[in-house]
């Protein structure tokens, strides 16, 4: 017979009530991200995204005849449940989740995950323009420059304008983003004394 930390498979729907019972007034709130025969897919709340917290769900869900394998990730929130695939499976692993004190919600924490997405991308593409200038310049600077860069070209090309989007329409983002981008304060000086 399989034995874990718990101790005996048979010792352990006691142990799920009794963890269960304790944590009853302690909902973990969670999301399915993915439900594929055979694999469930969860992310986390962020507030329950603890190592310990986690891997307590884990080591419950790991201890059940009909589950493979539970992976985590702490970083992303993300438990991985591998089962045998039928739908009593299923229903099995909802039903253990619900008894270690898991529910299913809308965990978008304030930023859908398309924000969190867009966020992420500009923020590794800035930190490669950032790197491949050696920090000189970076996406702070390029796009009012960019916005710059069109307002004169829409100057010089119509004039003013005004049935298509005139010059200062351009010049005014170009400002306004590199006051919102840089902040008003007062920079600096490098003086050596």
């Amino acid at each position: 017979m399989l034995t874990n930390s718990h101790g005996s498979l048979t010792e352990m729907p006691k142990i799920i009530e009794q963890t269960a019972l304790s944590n009853f007034s302690k909902r973990i709130s969670t999301k399915i991200v993915s439900n594929t025969p055979g694999r469930l897919r969860l992310r986390v709340a962020l507030p329950h995204r603890q190592n310990g917290e986690m891997q307590r769900i884990a080591n419950a869900l790991a201890a059940q005849p009909y589950i493979n394998q539970v992976r985590t990730n702490i970083h992303h929130g993300s438990i991985a449940i591998e089962h045998d695939g039928k739908d009593e499976t299923l229903k099995n692993v909802i039903a253990t989740l619900t008894d270690l004190g898991v529910i299913f919600a809308d965990i978008t924490e304030g930023n859908s995950e398309a924000a969190v997405g867009i966020t992420n991308a500009v923020f590794n593409l800035n930190k490669r323009v950032e790197l491949a200038t050696k920090g000189e310049i970076d996406l702070r600077v390029i796009f009012p420059l960019g916005l710059s860069i069109l307002a004169v070209r829409q100057l010089l090309a119509k004039g003013l304008q005004f049935e298509i989007i005139p010059w200062y329409v351009l010049a005014w983002y170009a400002f306004d983003s590199f006051i919102k981008l840089h902040g008003v304060s007062k920079p600096q000086s490098t003086t050596n004394e």
